[in-house]
């Protein structure tokens, strides 16, 4: 076979040969699998660049789903950064899926050429009796990406310092989760901010009392405070690994109470057999409206009908409806008294009305106003039509005459 499987520590990491055939790949249950797929495998499916001497680095992108359906299974996890990088398949499969091979369809996109090339990928889970580890402690690392860690290399030097720390005999990375998929936030792109990774791991042997000093007092009151806590052993992560340890998760499962739930009998997903479907005839009755119609209009119109003599008794045949309407005639006659007396009072004429000397011929010029002018009515300011229309200025006679 051409499918080349490399083995770190306890992982499984396959990496696609340029066969044709199905890839099969034999992960076991319990244990990270992890699964490269490399861009330069595929670019010898595409045509190369027209240009001799060109190097070809076509954005090349997956697509990965179980054969006939439209996702992959649940334990099974996809991420490609960019068009420019190698995807990766990674997951934990459960003894749930012992037995049972997964066919994976991976399909290659040339986003230059717009061609796709297709292989399967065929995922036989082992059992195995080592696992699961009894002890399983899950760190979460703040300065590192999911694909990042997936690395062999930072993978197995993060498992080092896991394995110094605590001791044990059997050391095996278990599971990675994004920080996206536990609900963190995409990080801004400044500083080099990373999106963080959650790393499982579990071993054969009792926690260590430096994995046991972030449940102190002192360390679980500092967390509550938004505080580092003091971990002595921090400084053999520090230099590669930054560790958020009020966030790291020590399990015990042999302690842990299993819960079994009562899960119905799953059918076989096909409907029963209830006979062929029979539309209704052609010849329907007719129906008639008409009454519905009425209906319709003469409910709401007596509703209107009796509100308004309602409302007609009592303004007009009650004491307090006929009290209202005498008090509003009286506010207005009121009203009307008031306007015809403040038009006849009598107010000093402003100095626009006074007699006033003519500026060329020294005649007397009569006021703009009358004495009869309504005063109530006269405009603050005249305009330069009415001044005109209102004042002639007499033509001088020429000496001749």
């Amino acid at each position: 076979t051409h499918c080349t499987t490399v083995l770190v520590g306890l992982i499984v990491v396959t990496i696609l040969s340029k066969s044709h055939a199905d890839r099969n790949v034999y992960p076991s249950a319990g244990v990270l699998f992890v699964h490269v797929l490399e861009r330069e495998y595929f670019k010898g499916e595409f045509p190369p660049y027209p240009k001799a001497g060109d190097s070809s680095n076509d954005p090349i992108t997956f697509n990965t789903n179980l054969k006939g359906y439209p996702d992959r299974p649940g334990w099974l996890r996809y991420i490609q950064r960019t068009s420019h990088s190698d995807g990766v398949l990674y997951g934990s499969p459960t003894a749930e899926h012992v037995g049972k091979p997964t066919i994976i369809e991976i399909t290659a996109y040339n986003k230059r050429t717009f061609e796709t090339a297709r292989h399967n990928l065929v995922i036989n889970i082992m059992s195995t009796e080592e696992f699961p580890l009894p002890y399983q402690a899950e760190f979460f690392i703040k300065n590192i990406n999911v694909e990042e860690m997936l690395a062999s290399e930072v993978l197995g030097d993060f498992l080092g310092a896991v394995k110094n720390v605590w001791q044990p005999e059997r050391l095996n990375a278990i599971n990675i989760t994004s920080a996206l998929d536990r609900g963190g936030r995409v990080p801004l792109p400044i500083n080099d901010l990373k999106e963080g990774v959650y790393v499982m791991v579990g071993a054969d042997v009792q926690f260590s009392s430096c994995l046991r000093e972030v449940e102190t007092p002192q360390n679980q009151l500092r967390c509550s405070q938004e505080m580092e806590p003091v971990i002595s052993c921090d400084k053999k992560f520090r230099a590669q690994f930054h560790i958020d340890w009020c966030k790291i998760s020590l399990v015990d499962i042999t302690k842990v109470i299993p819960v079994h739930s009562n899960r119905p009998d799953l059918g076989t997903g096909v409907l029963p057999d209830i006979g062929e479907y029979n539309p209704p005839s052609e010849s329907l009755k007719s129906r008639d409206y008409f009454a519905d119609f009425l209906i319709t209009l003469a409910v709401p119109s007596a509703v209107a009908l009796v509100l308004f003599i309602i409302l007609g008794y009592s303004l007009c045949c009650r004491r307090e409806g006929v009290i209202q309407l005498v008090h509003h005639s009286s506010i207005q006659k009121s009203t009307k008294e008031l306007r015809s007396m403040s038009k006849n009072r009598e107010i000093s004429w402003p100095l626009s009305t006074l007699p006033v000397f003519h500026p060329v011929s020294g005649e007397v010029v009569p006021p703009i106003h009358p004495d009869n002018y309504e005063t109530t009515s006269m405009p603050l300011m005249q305009t330069q039509t009415n001044l005109q229309s209102q004042i002639q200025i007499p033509q001088q006679q020429s000496s001749g005459k």
